[in-house]
């Protein structure tokens, strides 16, 4: 029976969100019932390609980058794998029409990370692109139930909202891309070290496209909304931490929001959703 199948492939994708990132599972519980299964596949889908250039360092990553990546075109050609994660993300792909160029600029932005240790400009603007914006905007298409106008009209929003959420990434994850990845994201740290003065430019750019991404997650459809406000709140929450904490302390521990923290954040976002404050 293929539907049991499909079933048990979803709940694996939602067994691999739930153990790698408590902040995203907590915020899918957000999402209306109907689409939750389809952004736990997404999320399966980038969290093993990105295990796979990132942690599997006594293997020969490139090997299984590249396996990885045919497997999910054979899943998608053939409708099927046994792969559970990719059976649910070709599925999930189908179903809401998401564009190759999009999966195909995030493999990329993996493939970079097996090789390219520093960016400049525009190979940074490329690789956030591939990494971050792009996975929000195949979730994005869920969201949006092809309605391709309404699509159009918040996808710059989803971009700068995906650029915020991976610059911040860089920045709690510095001290191990620097000095265990040996990979630079941040073109200024290229000549420079990272200086208060440096972090708050930084900060003050992920700032403002956060400024732009709220814009857009006030026209979100009601099935997402307030996951993608809890997402929004979870990360400026952690922006701020890093803001306020010393750069050597950033070198030395991984910034982090307590799950006490998150989970008040949750509670806030159904006070305000009920006092019309959202």
């Amino acid at each position: 029976m293929k539907e049991l199948f499909d079933e048990v492939s979803f709940r694996c994708s939602k067994i691999v969100t739930q153990n790698y990132s408590t902040s995203f599972s907590m915020g899918i519980k957000l999402f209306d019932k109907s689409i939750r299964d389809s952004i736990y596949s997404i999320y399966g889908f980038v969290r093993f390609a990105d295990e796979i250039v990132d942690t599997f360092h006594e293997y020969d990553k490139a090997t299984l980058f590249s396996n990885f990546e045919e497997d999910y075109y054979r899943a998608y050609n053939q409708g099927i794998s046994l792969n559970p994660i990719l059976n649910s993300f070709q599925i999930t792909v189908r179903k809401y029409n998401i564009d190759d160029e999009l999966i195909q600029a995030f493999l990329q932005s993996m493939h970079s990370d097996l090789s390219k240790k520093e960016f400049n400009d525009e190979e940074i603007k490329a690789y956030i692109y591939g990494s971050a914006d792009v996975v929000g905007l195949m979730c994005l298409k869920v969201f949006v139930n092809g309605d391709e106008q309404r699509y159009q009209a918040l996808k710059p929003a989803a971009m700068r909202l995906g650029s915020a959420f991976q610059k911040v990434n860089f920045l709690r994850d510095i001290n191990d891309d620097i000095n265990e990845l040996h990979r630079i994201y941040f073109p200024i740290l290229r000549d420079n070290e990272l200086t208060e003065n440096i972090k708050k430019k930084i900060i003050n750019d992920i700032n403002e496209d956060f400024r732009v991404a709220l814009e857009g997650i006030k026209k979100l459809p009601d099935n997402s909304k307030k996951g993608v406000y809890a997402a929004y709140l979870y990360y400026t929450k952690l922006t701020a931490k890093i803001e306020s904490t010393p750069v050597e302390k950033l070198f030395n521990e991984r910034i982090r929001i307590p799950n006490r923290v998150k989970i008040w954040s949750l509670g806030s976002i159904y006070i305000a959703k009920k006092f019309s404050l959202t």
